[in-house]
């Protein structure tokens, strides 16, 4: 069954041009940062993850919930391809928060875009620094983006993407363009929603892109971004506030979210003072 481009567009907030091109892909991207969240309510809570495209397209546009990379990035690489776009996707090893010579496991997707000839790294889903833009694969220079610049370094044998905040660049990832398919995303899909280690398993994480700034939960500390590198910090005093915040600031419909489960699992877990 076909995606209902149309309706995600209207989630999202999209009236523009539907033709494949650099342009629409910059607004789409923004647009589905803005409009949906990265969360991770579902593993926390024990509850499964599917990738089916049809059960994308339910939790994230019909219900107006939020997801992590392999939500996000599918629903996104199939309303591209569905809109005439040449892309597919990839994996990397996360490094954002991590010493520069660890070697995490490939738990992140994103996409690889190309338009007139030109490969774009694309991606809606990697969380509190998502790039607000496309970036041309084989640039060499920092790149703007709507909020903070970006680079890509080709290495021997893959490339990395970095990050500037303030004067400071940071790594984000490592990936290669080894093309992955489904029973990819799903193995790593199911670490990054299952394994007892994973941080998705045992934290709260919620993240929505705004105009000219970025909106970050982890747990009770709510934070947010600026381009400059600085930020605001927040604790959150009780559930009730941390309810009314992933309702509001962060958009997320939580109609089928039973409340009590979540304030169990945030005291089983620790995660809430």
């Amino acid at each position: 069954m076909a995606l209902d481009i149309d309706a995600y567009l209207q989630r999202i907030g999209y009236q523009g041009d539907k033709t494949p091109t650099l342009n629409t892909l910059k607004a789409l991207q923004r647009l589905h940062l803005q409009a949906i969240a990265f969360e991770n309510l579902n593993p926390l809570l024990g509850l499964p993850v599917p990738l089916d495209s049809q059960v994308l397209m339910d939790k994230l546009v019909v219900q107006r919930r939020g997801g992590y990379c392999f939500e996000n990035n599918l629903l996104f690489l199939e309303i591209l391809t569905g809109l005439g776009f040449q892309a597919r996707g990839i994996t990397g090893r996360v490094y954002w928060n991590q010493p520069d010579d660890a070697w995490p496991p490939r738990s992140h997707m994103l996409l690889l875009v190309t338009i007139d000839g030109e490969e774009y790294l694309s991606d809606v889903g990697f969380g509190g620094m998502t790039p607000t833009a496309p970036l041309k694969l084989h640039a060499r220079h920092p790149q703007s983006t709507p909020l903070e610049p970006f680079r890509v370094e080709a290495h021997q044998d893959h490339y990395s993407l970095w990050v500037q905040l303030g004067e400071q660049w940071r790594l984000l990832y490592r990936f290669d363009l080894m093309q992955q398919g489904a029973v990819d995303f799903e193995m790593a899909n199911w670490y990054v929603a299952c394994h007892p280690q994973s941080k998705f398993v045992n934290n709260l994480i919620a993240v929505r892109t705004g105009e000219d700034r970025r909106h970050t939960l982890l747990n009770d500390l709510y934070t947010v971004r600026f381009p400059d590198g600085s930020s605001e910090k927040q604790t959150l005093g009780s559930a009730a506030e941390l309810w009314e915040l992933l309702e509001g600031v962060f958009a997320i419909n939580m109609a089928k979210i039973e409340r009590n489960s979540l304030e169990k699992v945030l005291k089983e877990k620790s995660l809430f003072r």
